[in-house]
């Protein structure tokens, strides 16, 4: 088994090679604006690091978010490509669930959060590291506070807003390392991952105007 992992649905434009057993390369760069940048140069770095080329890949796994439309479709647009380009199994994992996993929390409840913007957040609760209770869903920090009160927190939404995760910490991206790690261990139980499909939750910021004139060649 070789998977190759990326997310790009945080500010984190993250990427790893997993043997089956370990982690055996990832890179990871924080910029919200350059996903479709720095992606596929990621991708490089760590082939030659593992000293493997990219025929080598046995699956691909890609975070589905939640995150932001623009840069959430790079990352599985890129995986869609190099499974059909490979012809290779592409398994989607949520990006929260990285986060969880990362945080190796034994026993909750606790709230991951990331940055929704729009001074929002993308956020679900976990029993533990490996198991989400909640859907994700994205919200305004004071309208979960309630529901969040008393629990650990972990992501940078969590970390924006300390009045709502008072005991927020990191990790504050998902990385790729821990999507692959945790792709690795279900696959090796006999798991079932999902279709790479977006967890987008909301439109994209741009939109086409609701009085848009449609002009006709006469």
């Amino acid at each position: 088994m070789l998977l190759l992992a990326l997310d790009t649905a945080t500010p984190a434009v993250t990427v790893a090679l997993h043997d089956g057993t370990d982690v055996i390369a990832s890179s990871s760069q924080v910029d919200a604006r350059r996903h479709g940048e720095l992606l596929l140069p990621a991708v490089d770095r760590v082939l030659t690091e593992a000293g493997l080329k990219l025929e080598a890949v046995t699956g691909i796994v890609v975070g589905t978010g939640p995150g932001p439309y623009t840069g959430l479709r790079v990352g599985l647009m890129t995986a869609d490509t190099f499974g059909l380009a490979l012809g290779v199994p592409v398994y989607g994992l949520c990006t929260l669930d990285g986060l969880a996993y990362a945080a190796d929390i034994e026993k909750g409840p606790f709230v991951v959060a990331t940055d929704a913007r729009r001074k929002e957040v993308y956020w679900a609760t976990y029993a533990d590291s490996r198991t989400r209770l909640t859907e994700p869903a994205v919200d305004r920090p004071a309208d979960i506070a309630e529901r969040v009160a008393g629990l650990p927190a972990v992501g940078a939404g969590a970390l924006l807003y300390p009045d709502t995760f008072p005991s927020a910490h990191e990790p504050e991206h998902v990385s790729a390392a821990a999507l692959a790690s945790l792709a690795a261990r279900k696959l090796a139980a006999g798991e079932e991952l999902s279709a790479p499909r977006p967890l987008y939750l909301r439109r994209p910021d741009a939109q086409v105007p609701k009085n848009y004139k449609v002009v006709t060649p006469k």
